[in-house]
């Protein structure tokens, strides 16, 4: 992530957005990033941004609902009390990961406008066109990945 600290270019500014997608890393056998492709990506990350928030929003009501009523009703139960953590635990797992997936999102659109979109991270090569375009939160070549996963 050694760019993501420049200065980022606006998406809607055609000649500087065209410039940046060029240098955008391919590997071999793909043909170069359009700023067609890359707006896309831009729109879907966007949109995926503002769908996360709603989400995340909608479950910190809900877990602060379920802290707030933990005690209520639960009488001396203890399988009252069971179930009543179980749906604790398992809205905050939701919350958690809702919170980690836009946490990616906006890093990913982040890569975008610093110029550091579809470069790994470990070793510095092209991910991989078709690997960013079905996973645009990619941060990892499929070999970097891979070694990542052995670990």
């Amino acid at each position: 992530m050694a760019n993501d600290s420049l200065s980022t270019v606006d998406l809607t500014d055609s000649k500087d957005f065209a410039k940046l997608v060029r240098g955008f890393p391919v590997r071999d056998g793909e043909k170069a990033w359009t700023v067609r492709e890359v707006r896309d990506v831009a729109d879907e990350l966007t949109s995926d941004i503002d769908r996360l928030t709603s989400e995340l929003a909608a479950a910190d009501a809900e877990l602060s609902d379920l802290l707030r009523n933990s005690g209520d009703g639960a009488g001396d139960d203890q399988a009252d009390s069971g179930s009543s953590a179980l749906e604790r635990e398992q809205e905050l797992a939701l919350v958690n990961s809702t919170r980690d997936m836009l946490g990616q999102t906006r890093r990913a659109l982040a890569r975008i406008q610093v110029g550091t979109f579809g470069t790994c991270e470990s070793c510095g090569l092209a991910i991989g066109k078709a690997r960013v375009q079905a996973f645009p939160r990619a941060t990892l070549c499929v070999v970097c990945k891979q070694r990542e996963e052995r670990r």
